[in-house]
């Protein structure tokens, strides 16, 4: 794809040019990890056949990755998870399950009982500086 051919892409997409930090590469970090994962999947080709063919191929993707694939800063859980709020009862599933295993073989735990990660509170992409008060002062 050359620069044109994906800015129409996601004109086409809906998606919204920013010109917040032009010239720079990973202005987000959480769109350099969705694009790494789509460039590193065994079914992304070398070429596509059509437009159509491109079409298809990132709905897939997209699908995939909202709804199927567990990220690692998030709890291990899907974005779909988070955002419907479903991920506190799939962990508590999760929790059950480590529970279980733990009981039927906990030589198997050498250190500590298992539990599942725990969901974050919030994500930032640049979290802003908290301003330093001086108690002394006040």
């Amino acid at each position: 794809m050359i620069a044109k051919g994906v800015a129409h892409l996601l004109a086409d997409l809906g998606v919204t040019k920013s010109h917040s930090r032009p010239h720079v590469s990973n202005d987000n970090p959480y769109s350099e990890s969705q694009f790494r994962t789509l460039k590193y999947r065994p079914d992304f080709p070398n070429r596509f056949g059509s437009f159509e063919d491109a079409q298809a191929h990132f709905r897939r993707f997209m699908s995939w990755y909202n709804e199927h694939h567990r990220h690692s800063g998030i709890g291990y859980h899907t974005p779909a998870d988070v955002h419907y709020g479903r991920a506190e009862k799939v962990r508590e599933r999760r929790e059950t399950v480590l529970l279980d295993a733990y009981a039927e073989h906990p030589e198997r735990f050498v250190h500590k009982v298992p539990t599942p990660p725990a969901l974050p509170t919030v994500a930032w992409i640049n979290e802003p500086v908290k301003e330093v008060t001086d108690s002394v002062n006040n």
